[in-house]
């Protein structure tokens, strides 16, 4: 077999995946057929039964990864240039291109072992699934973590074919997307094979797969009403330069900005005003920060709304007499200790003043991976001009709540993607989410599009409407249903107001998180423990015979 012959098709599959995936908003079904082309070409190298099929096997499906992943996230490099010289950002960068596509492959490639070795072809296909989206929440759980690839967040880009993630997930979604492109393959190979009615069966199948989850989210989109409960929210876009060092402006201007922003769109009963990523950049010592001269400024600023709270980003530090955490770090020579976060902070028209610390932090970016064992590589990273092990994290999530008892779940940036995490903080009290972000560090490429219509999913999967403060765009306003209702443009400086609905009620996925992915996952790993079984049954058969 030629090798055109089936990197041709594992191409077509990488178009139609990425053609299909966000910022697109006008072909998210075709996930739904998109790797019935690659489908194919494995068929053909396993059948064809030819000399190192597995190696076959495992690069074609790796070609289509790695194009499909390099072409949705080429942003990638941009952001971590941004923080490391080009000798490491390049590496680095291979991370999330190459190891996605890596786990994305060796889970068809157990698959093709699977069916060879174990046979059965319904149970194989069930194994793909499990060992598929057991890789992705490897990527979501372990130290690399990176699930911007998720197959489910590919309806971000048409989230009212998505309602149903209220009790599954994205990872519901990708048991969908599995599912159908396997019957599709299968409704192909029939009409290719067989006559009649059998010819067109499959096909029946493969449609209810598709219809029913449709139709059922199209049902709860045109039929769900949010419960009256509002409060005013106001969002800033101060638009100002990260590759700048303080974008060019004093911390003291930045604030000015800020506020000037807010009072421009703020009315007497506005209840919150939410900033965006490090929107105070200078590091505050949070055991002291009632009497720096930012907490000052901002009471000040709130002093005009009685009701008011603020939500912003901040860098912070926090001192120790000993080494508290793994990620602390010495101060000098002295017998003290310190941790830097990326955190935010809510101030009131009072003196309580509330942290939460970014906790999912970009692997080889903001923190070492698996810090334990590589702890000794540190020195390395920072002499090439990496900031790993730069920031400290909370291992919790975190809720905000005011003065009046609204909750608030702070998520910082690249944490949107976490829908567990989230769902996490909704059932600890959160009324709504707060997600703050900078975004300019990728310029003006379809990461910072992918980025906002993921916080789309967040809303379905909680029922909580997202208000979204970003530096540089896209900051807005997402309803419990999932739709932008406002949103500002792209490096513009910027200030929305809206009237959001709080609420309190729980979903299903609210409730269990990412039950369906931990199954799947446990499921996976039994299945694949019958790969080596099966083998050795098989050649203890073949010498007895």
């Amino acid at each position: 077999m030629k090798a055109k012959s089936y990197f041709l098709p594992a191409l077509l599959s990488a178009f139609l995946m990425w053609l299909a995936w966000p910022p697109h908003t006008f072909a998210a079904p075709l996930l739904l057929v998109g790797l019935v082309p690659l489908f194919i070409a494995l068929d053909s190298i396993i059948l064809a039964n030819e000399r190192k099929t597995g190696k076959k096997v495992f690069l074609t499906a790796g070609l289509t990864f790695l194009v499909w992943n390099t072409a949705c996230i080429y942003w990638v490099y941009n952001a971590i240039s941004a923080y490391n010289s080009p000798i490491v950002a390049l590496p680095i960068s291979i991370i999330p291109f190459g190891l996605g596509a890596l786990l994305m492959t060796f889970a068809f490639w157990l698959y093709y072992r699977f069916r060879v070795v174990v046979g059965r072809k319904g149970l194989a296909y069930f194994a793909l699934i499990c060992f598929w989206v057991g890789m992705e929440y490897l990527h979501q759980t372990w130290d690399l973590a990176f699930p911007w690839m998720t197959l489910g967040n590919g309806f971000a880009g048409m989230h009212q074919l998505a309602q149903w993630y209220e009790s599954t997930g994205v990872y519901g979604g990708s048991v969908w997307i599995m599912l159908s492109n396997i019957m599709a393959f299968e409704a192909y190979k029939s009409f290719k094979s067989n006559t009649g009615y059998l010819k067109i069966r499959p096909a029946l199948g493969w449609l209810l797969v598709v219809i029913i989850p449709i139709g059922i989210s199209l049902i709860k989109y045109y039929g769900y009403e949010e419960k009256s409960m509002p409060v005013n929210v106001i969002v800033v876009q101060p638009n100002i330069d990260p590759y700048e060092k303080n974008g060019g402006i004093t911390p003291a201007e930045q604030l000015r900005t800020l506020t000037h922003l807010s009072d421009s769109v703020a009315q007497v009963n506005t209840e919150y005003f939410i900033w965006p990523e490090t929107a105070i950049p200078s590091y505050a010592d949070e055991d002291h920060i009632r009497s720096t001269g930012e907490y000052l400024f901002a009471q000040q600023f709130l002093s005009k709304y009685k009701n008011g709270t603020l939500i912003t980003g901040i860098e912070s530090v926090k001192f120790y007499t000993e080494k508290k955490t793994l990620s602390a770090k010495q101060d000098g020579n002295s017998s003290t200790f310190y941790d830097n976060f990326n955190s935010a902070m809510q101030v009131e028209n009072s003196a309580n003043v509330q942290f939460y610390h970014k906790s999912k932090l970009v692997p080889g970016v903001e923190k070492m991976p698996f810090p334990k064992t590589l702890s000794f590589l540190a020195p390395v990273f920072a002499g090439l001009g990496g900031t790993v092990s730069g920031w400290g994290w909370q291992d919790k999530p975190g809720v905000f709540y005011s003065q009046s008892g609204v909750g608030v779940a702070p998520v910082i940036c690249y944490e949107s993607l976490w829908g567990s995490w989230i769902a996490e903080s909704v059932r600890d009290g959160a009324q709504f989410i707060a997600i703050i972000t900078n975004d300019g560090w990728w310029g003006n490429t379809s990461g910072k599009d992918q980025h906002f219509m993921y916080a789309k999913l967040r809303a379905i999967e909680t029922r909580r409407w997202v208000v979204r403060s970003a530096n540089t765009g896209i900051s807005g306003f997402i309803n419990q249903r999932g739709d932008v209702i406002k949103a500002s443009k792209w490096w513009t400086r910027d200030a929305l107001k809206m009237d959001i609905n709080l609420n309190d009620k729980l979903t299903l996925y609210a409730k269990s998180g990412d039950i369906i992915a931990q199954l799947l996952c446990l499921a996976g790993i039994v299945l694949a423990l019958f790969i080596p079984y099966f083998t050795f049954f098989r050649k203890k058969q073949t010498v007895k015979g």
